[in-house]
């Protein structure tokens, strides 16, 4: 009997042993990652991108750059604000694509881009296109209020009042002031 027993200990120890190494294995076991947190509500409840477009509207530089576009492009873009214009976002964000491949260096149409990116609350594309925009563009007038008043709505909705607060600041230096005449 005591033969028994020895072996029954030794057959317990290894099923202890087995159970450990199983138990082990489950400690050390990779997690998936915590999912990101939903992004958060949008700040502010007018239109966005009127805003946006009442910058460009009210900036009267002295000085205004307007581009020559291809008369193909010009349609594209074209067909695009009636798309966005009909609430079609997606259709003009597919067509103001195939415009930016035949200008892809074309400020108005990345900033034209941006403005759709913001219908449809890809706001990280938008802030993204606004800044190549400027990059590119004349820096002054109407296109660069539009670029800056971009960053403002897009930092408003990250909640980000310090880089709205800049991107105020620049909205108004794309201002060139007329010479007083006396």
């Amino acid at each position: 009997m005591s033969g028994f027993g020895i072996s029954a200990m030794r057959s317990l120890a290894m099923v202890l042993v087995v159970v450990g190494l199983i138990a082990g294995c489950s400690w050390f076991e990779q997690r998936p990652p915590e999912p990101a947190p939903p992004p958060p509500t949008p700040v502010t409840t007018y239109d966005l991108v009127a805003s946006i477009r009442a910058a460009g509207a009210r900036e009267k530089s002295v000085i205004t750059v307007n581009g020559v576009m291809d008369p193909g492009v010009a349609a594209l873009k074209d067909a695009a604000a009636r798309e966005q214009s009909d609430g079609h976002y997606d259709q003009a964000a597919t067509t103001l694509d195939q415009a930016l491949k035949l200008s892809p260096d074309s400020p108005v149409l990345l900033q034209d881009r941006a403005e759709i990116a913001i219908e449809q609350k890809d706001f990280a594309k938008a802030e993204v296109l606004a800044r190549k925009s400027w990059a590119l563009g004349p820096k002054l007038g109407s296109l660069c209020a539009r670029n800056w008043q971009t960053i403002v709505e897009i930092r408003l909705q990250a909640r980000d009042l310090a880089g709205a607060t800049a991107a105020r600041k620049s909205v108004q230096e794309c201002h060139k002031p007329d010479i007083p005449r006396y």
